[in-house]
């Protein structure tokens, strides 16, 4: 440090020096400002105006409140809704009379001779105790007359063994451990409190291998038609497979779904897939840089956007945020609205909301112009920015992938339907933790690829798996059951 005497001596005899000296401060101030900044940023986000999940909120959790506004309607089922009322059926399974006998006249008049000329139906929905049922199979072992030689009968083909659980059972394991995650040992404990039949580790994993087997056509068949969709959603997420950090990815539309596991999360995996190399549509994301690669229609996510235009509001004071916000919700309502009433907006009313967002980027590039650069030689590499400036990039950059929504309205405004695809995957780990095997995590995604197409398509899912297991899954291309 230079007192204030000496500043002054170096001013008389070398001002030169004293220019390298604030040169040096003055870049050792925006380092510092920036890395202030970086941190503070940091410490300001959270689940609701980040990506950030809600478990690393911790303790000090920031009060509920999301993107969605008030529609003006009371919770609870609206009017026109169908309603889920249990409902009496036509065929009950059994039926007990209740005859009656007497009057409450006081005549003490007998009706037991008298004919019944209706009923009065009330109808319990119960369930029957559970138990396995056993179907033992005799071979018949006859003897040839003529050449004495002993004869046994075949048995089914699927009838391999002395004792042996059915394809309904072994369904109902894979059911139980994929779809409602349940991990082996409480599957093991559920079995015996409901049909006194423990049923070990080996049994469940043996039921999924043969899923799992029995359901390469039909991963196939889901790849061959998401490369034929108009429009996909992708997303990734991590996942520890043995100890080590691998990717969970995923492609999916209404009707499809694909879940995939590899070691990396870019184009390395993404290629490994053969889907997205052979896509032309429209590609769903949240800018995840390696799908800017493929050459296809993109669309950003505005759910991300909406969180960081949020964040830049409420903790940054970026006034031009709110409004961006503002207008990208308003856009996606004008676009909702066409959907329902089958309208158009006209060209000048597009125009419009169009020249609104491009002028909303104006007012942010002027609210945040480049960081001050330091008197130094130009280093390699990207230029280090602000989260406003990257945001902005973005916006100005991706226009037509931020508004395919608005210019095409088939394409979703968010990309949810990816994000609850892969939401599972976490939903898995919060009850088992890792995969103990890549093996493992690879008969998960291919099962859950099944169990999640069959449940989009209005399928049984129990009944599904059992055909999976008999061999006979339903594909995509004949979605009907075999």
């Amino acid at each position: 440090m230079f007192t204030r005497e000496e500043l002054i001596a170096m001013l008389q005899s070398d001002p030169m020096a004293l220019v390298e000296i604030i040169l040096a401060l003055q870049e050792q101030v925006a380092i510092l400002r920036q890395r202030f900044e970086v941190l503070e940023t940091k410490l300001k986000k959270n689940s609701r105006n980040s990506s950030k999940p809600p478990s690393s909120d911790g303790l000090a959790k920031p009060k509920p409140k999301n993107l969605r506004t008030s529609t003006g309607r009371k919770s609870g089922g609206q009017p026109g809704h169908p309603g889920h009322t249990l409902k009496r059926v036509d065929n009950p399974d059994h039926a007990i009379t209740l005859p009656v006998t007497d009057c409450t006249c006081g005549y003490e008049s007998s009706l037991t001779d008298q004919p019944v000329f209706d009923y009065e139906r009330r109808q319990v929905f119960e369930l029957p105790e559970p138990k396995l049922e056993v179907t033992e199979y005799r071979a018949e072992i006859k003897r040839c007359p003529r050449c004495g030689k002993t004869v046994t009968a075949s048995f089914p083909e699927t009838v391999n063994a002395p004792a042996q659980y059915g394809p309904r059972f072994l369904a109902m394991l894979v059911y139980l451990h994929h779809q409602q995650l349940l991990p082996a040992n409480r599957i093991s404990q559920l079995c015996s409190d409901l049909f006194g039949q423990t049923v070990g580790e080996a049994t469940l994993f043996q039921a999924t291998r043969r899923c799992y087997a029995q359901l390469q056509d039909f991963e196939d068949d889901v790849i061959q038609q998401l490369r034929k969709e108009p429009i996909i959603n992708v997303d990734e997420s991590g996942v520890r497979v043995n100890g080590k950090l691998h990717w969970l990815h995923t492609a999916g539309t209404e009707l499809l779904t694909f879940y995939g596991v590899h070691q990396k999360r870019g184009n390395e995996a993404t290629n490994h897939f053969d889907i997205l190399p052979h896509f032309n549509g429209c590609m769903v994301h949240d800018f995840w840089k390696p799908y800017l690669k493929y050459n296809c229609k993109h669309s950003l996510c505005n759910a991300h956007l909406l969180r960081d235009l949020k964040f830049l509001s409420e903790e940054l004071n970026q006034t031009w945020a709110a409004k961006m916000s503002d207008l990208l919700s308003k856009m996606n309502a004008f676009v909702e609205n066409q959907k329902n009433t089958n309208t158009n907006m006209t060209k000048d009313q597009k125009e419009k909301l169009i020249k609104r967002y491009r002028s909303i980027v104006v007012q942010g590039r002027a609210a945040n112009p480049p960081l001050m650069t330091a008197y130094t030689k130009p280093k390699r590499g990207h230029r280090k920015q602000t989260k406003a400036q990257n945001l902005l990039d973005r916006l100005e950059n991706h226009e037509t992938s931020v508004l395919a929504f608005f210019h095409d309205e088939k394409v979703p405004f968010t990309n949810n339907l990816a994000e609850q695809d892969i939401r599972m995957i976490k939903v898995r780990q919060k009850i088992s933790g890792c995969f103990r095997t890549l093996q493992g995590a690879l008969y998960f995604a291919r099962i859950r690829c099944y169990l999640s197409t069959a449940r989009k398509n209005g399928l049984d899912l129990l009944q599904s798996i059992t055909k999976a297991i008999n061999g006979h899954p339903f594909l995509i291309s004949n979605p009907s059951p075999t």
